[in-house]
């Protein structure tokens, strides 16, 4: 791997940094921290190359074996690293083009990791591609089994700790922090051309397309919202005892993924429930204390 190949994975390992739970913090062994960077960069540029928010000049493109001039293809970059993501589970070739997929490599041979969870990303990123609002809250529950869930299992696959039990509880978990992320992005969502507030939602509440272009909440808006962020609360709350489950680091790890969640409601709370002025964000201080709480609640 060239220093300009390394630096350009790296810029999109950085987007850890903005999340709105921890990925890999610094208690987690190293080996695993390594690992869930790895899980971490592919879901990251699958995501990036659904939204189109690659780095420009079409790197990404020609490290996939297209022209660069596809960057903006999304649906065949999606393809193409589809193509790349097989050659990882592909123990007689040559192995993945991408630096992301080749860093991903050791991660799914040391822990027997299946290509299910990641092809569901992609997916989840191809469905963006061809739907951009969802008519009831089943759907958009059924958008999150593929664009969400597949993250929380790839976790309890590195850490060795996955059962159905812990699948169930990591799933609702991981739709929650899904959905609160929703919340926060109406707006940018919008920009986009996608709206993941349910239509029925909207309908019994009462609230446009228009309303949700504009700079701030209307009292409709806020009371749809505040009907998701609750939701969005009782799904974390089912899936809370997965932590009380695991010992050690990984229920300081799942601590810390349910606290985010609970914090980033609470800024959404704290905003009055407005989220068109921009997304309300939790403090590094409110997801350390949630995520205490939680540990107290389930340790």
């Amino acid at each position: 791997m060239t220093a300009g190949t390394d630096a350009h994975a790296r810029a999109v390992l950085d987007k850890a940094a903005h999340e709105n739970f921890p990925v890999a913090p610094f208690f987690v062994p190293r080996a695993w921290r390594e690992d869930l960077m790895a899980v971490y960069g592919y879901a990251r540029l699958v995501d990036d190359i659904g939204d189109g928010d690659l780095a420009p000049g079409g790197r990404d493109a020609e490290l996939l074996g297209l022209d660069r001039e596809q960057t903006d293809d999304r649906l065949a970059m999606l393809d193409a690293f589809e193509a790349d993501l097989r050659r990882v589970f592909d123990t007689a070739g040559t192995g993945p083009r991408h630096p992301l997929l080749l860093r991903l490599r050791p991660t799914v041979r040391r822990h027997g990791l299946t290509p299910e969870p990641f092809l569901g990303l992609i997916e989840a990123n191809r469905q963006d591609q061809r739907v951009s609002r969802y008519a009831t809250y089943d759907d958009l529950l059924a958008y999150c089994e593929l664009s969400a869930n597949p993250v929380g299992r790839l976790v309890l696959g590195v850490t060795g700790t996955a059962s159905p039990e812990r699948i169930r509880r990591s799933d609702a978990v991981c739709t929650a922090l899904q959905i609160i992320e929703h919340l926060q992005d109406v707006a940018e969502d919008l920009g986009r051309d996608r709206v993941y507030l349910p239509a029925e939602d909207m309908e019994r509440f009462r609230v446009t397309e228009a309303d949700l272009a504009l700079p701030t909440s209307g009292a409709s808006v806020r009371a749809l919202v505040a009907y998701e962020a609750e939701r969005a609360g009782h799904l974390l709350n089912e899936g809370t005892p997965l932590v009380g489950s695991v010992h050690g680091r990984l229920k300081l790890l799942l601590a810390g993924f349910v606290g985010g969640g609970r914090a980033a409601l609470r800024a959404v709370a704290a905003a009055g429930y407005d989220v068109l002025p921009g997304p309300p964000k939790a403090t590094r201080l409110s997801v350390l204390r949630e995520a205490g709480a939680t540990l107290r609640r389930e340790g």
